[in-house]
């Protein structure tokens, strides 16, 4: 008996990692078959178990708890960043920049409801922001409501944590429940919204068009690439050109075109009108087979970590190799390949040239994904060091006393979401696979959940019996007022898609236990993820904010 009550109490690091380690097993367990089809709480259960264990009496050591809160969420949200860093400026892009501030409205709106219950229940603000964190289902935002309460107070608070535990559940739900009542108040015909899905993306396309067009303009005079893109100053990638006798070859800098001659041409969807200048255009798929007799079209990863970071003009493939990149694969969007496009690890390219030509870029670019599995760490480990130095600057509030600090997950997020970005332009090699970016995720999210929830359970239930089952009401009101009425506001107001609507309000709470029903509601389009990915990354610096500027402003 002694052996036991030693190995589950004695409160070392031996019996704090056991704990850990047996909070995060169970929950996942319950995780994978506690659930329905189209509602799970996910690893949701590793808190709820650490809150079950703690409040049966067993608790870890505080020093290793904090250890395990703060690294767990630097892991989890330095994940985040470098996943999304790469695709955060096409985020403002005009149609994303209407979601994002639909989104924020979401953020904002939450803040104003919880500060009215604030005021109107006369529970304390730290209290308060915790159940915001679990009524927007964002865990970050309660690790820097936490961490803003005791640098202000000096004091730690398990309701913050209890706070979170009690909301999250019914957020959940009620994230889901939003989507059907939207879809009930204005009578929403999901084939109807298919349908309209379907006419605005033909004629909004992002990605790049390819046309084929064949030079008969009677005032065209014999000219090269360079005198050709001249006279039609817009951005396009001219891939080959195809003889009045049928003969193609690739374009490089020294081909000459004239009227006969047919030129394939890659560029964007808004830049095709001044190419009719030069003749009649057919427009094609350019996802459909390209090879000829003479010519190939292969796709190439680049893996050469020489490569990162390098713009493509960099190395004149159509001077040195008779070959061209037409387009860049960089998680799963086209991006046109123009000269100044900087190339990044990972990023997949389509070669146009001999095959014999072609092979020797391959070799240039690496082409070899066995060097993808090579896990990058230094850039992980710098960031995460210039991430907590950020994180613990004061910068000072005008009229108060109290310094506002970005905190270890806002420090964190943000550069992460610089490197992500920026890092290839400097030779940084960012790129992790999709796997290793998500392990490094889980595992963070999953220690820093259990941790909180270890240090939570002992006050948990003597605060539901004092009042505390209020907080799941008050939860739900601020989980369901923003959500109804920007929800609203966006598809009636606005007009925009039903299927954009749900994944700008899953992506507005960070809800990514919710994802899965979004997508769920339409199998022919996948307008719910993106609009998801496109407001996410700024929503979730938003909800990191706006967690510790509510306990600032109103616990100081």
């Amino acid at each position: 008996m002694n052996y036991w009550q030693s190995l589950f109490l004695s409160q070392g690091i031996t019996q704090s990692l056991l704990l850990i380690t047996l909070t995060i097993t169970i929950g996942l367990w319950l995780g994978e078959h506690a659930r329905t089809k189209h509602f799970s709480l996910g690893i949701t259960w590793v808190l709820l178990v650490g809150i079950a264990l703690s409040a049966l009496g067993l608790s870890i050591d505080p020093s290793v708890a904090h250890f395990a809160k703060d690294f767990g969420l630097i892991l989890f949200v330095y994940s985040i960043g470098l996943q999304v860093g790469p695709s955060f400026a096409a985020s403002f892009k005009s149609g994303g920049i209407k979601l994002i501030m639909l989104a924020a409205g979401v953020v904002l709106l939450g803040c104003l409801c919880t500060i009215s219950l604030h005021y109107l229940t006369g529970i304390d603000m730290g209290t308060m922001a915790g159940i915001m964190s679990g009524a927007v289902i964002n865990t970050p935002s309660l690790a820097a409501a936490e961490q803003a309460f005791t640098d202000v107070t000096g004091e730690y608070s398990p309701t913050i944590a209890t706070g979170y535990a009690v909301a999250y559940p019914l957020a959940v739900v009620g994230v889901i429940l939003s989507f059907g009542l939207i879809r009930w108040m204005f009578r929403v015909n999901l084939e109807t919204e298919d349908e309209r899905l379907q006419k605005e993306s033909s004629s909004a396309s992002d990605e790049p068009v390819c046309v084929d067009i064949k030079l008969d303009n009677p005032q065209l005079e014999p000219m090269n690439l360079t005198q050709l893109q001249k006279l039609c100053p817009v951005k396009m990638v001219v891939s080959r050109v195809i003889r009045p006798n049928g003969t193609d070859e690739v374009a490089t800098q020294s081909t000459i075109f004239g009227n006969g001659d047919t030129i394939r041409v890659l560029t964007d969807k808004s830049h095709l009108e001044p190419l009719k200048l030069l003749g009649k255009m057919q427009t094609y798929s350019y996802q459909q087979k390209e090879n000829s007799d003479h010519l190939v079209s292969r796709r190439i990863v680049v893996t050469n970590t020489e490569c990162n970071g390098k713009r493509i003009g960099h190395y004149d493939l159509r001077g040195s190799y008779h070959a061209t990149i037409t387009r860049v694969n960089r998680a799963g969007i086209d991006l046109l390949a123009t000269p100044d496009l900087v190339l990044q690890l990972g990023d997949r390219v389509m070669i146009v040239g001999d095959k014999n030509d072609v092979q020797k870029v391959a070799d240039i670019f690496g082409n070899e994904l066995k060097r993808l599995d090579i896990p990058n760490l230094l850039p992980i480990f710098f960031g995460i060091v210039l991430g907590v130095i950020l994180g613990t600057i004061p910068f000072p509030i005008p009229g108060m006393s109290q310094s506002f600090k970005l905190g270890l997950a806002g420090g964190s997020l943000i550069v992460s979401l610089l490197i992500g970005r920026f890092g290839p332009y400097y030779k940084m090699v960012t790129f992790a696979t999709t796997s290793a970016n998500r392990m490094l995720r889980e595992v963070g999210l999953l220690l820093f959940m259990a941790a909180v929830g270890l240090t939570a359970g002992d006050a948990f239930i003597p605060t539901i019996m004092s009042g505390g089952y209020l907080w799941v009401g008050y939860g739900f009101l601020i989980t369901m007022i923003p959500l109804l009425i920007i929800g609203s506001v966006g598809y009636k107001g606005l007009k925009i898609n039903y299927f954009k609507i749900v994944g700008m309000l899953t992506g507005s709470m960070t809800a990514a236990p919710c994802l899965p029903y979004a997508e769920s509601l339409s199998d022919k389009n996948n307008q719910a993820t993106v609009c998801y990915a496109t407001v996410y990354p700024v929503t979730m610096f938003l909800r990191v904010m706006a967690g510790q500027l509510l306990v600032i402003l109103f616990c100081a």
